[in-house]
């Protein structure tokens, strides 16, 4: 995880994974899973939803649906500064 991350997730956003399912365009009783994931902002995803929105103007097949699990992996309270340093010999 580099600095940008972090500091991504101090600003409230977390790791947010989505699986898609959607029809096959040549067999549409057919579904397939597609898992797509990200930092995005929660409750309102923006990146998802664009994502989403890319999804369905450009890709064939339609969307049926879609499972969003997140997780924050930091928050303000997390982090602490340290002022003490001890070396053991």
């Amino acid at each position: 995880m580099g600095a940008h991350d972090l500091t991504r997730m101090l600003d409230g956003y977390c790791l947010t994974t989505a699986e898609i399912l959607y029809r096959m365009p040549d067999h549409p009783s057919l579904l397939q899973s597609y898992v797509w994931q990200d930092y995005d902002q929660t409750p309102r995803y923006p990146k998802l939803n664009e994502f989403l929105a890319f999804w369905e103007s450009t890709i064939d097949g339609k969307l049926f649906k879609v499972t969003v699990n997140h997780r924050t992996l930091v928050s303000p309270a997390d982090v602490r500064t340290i002022t003490a340093r001890f070396t053991l010999n």
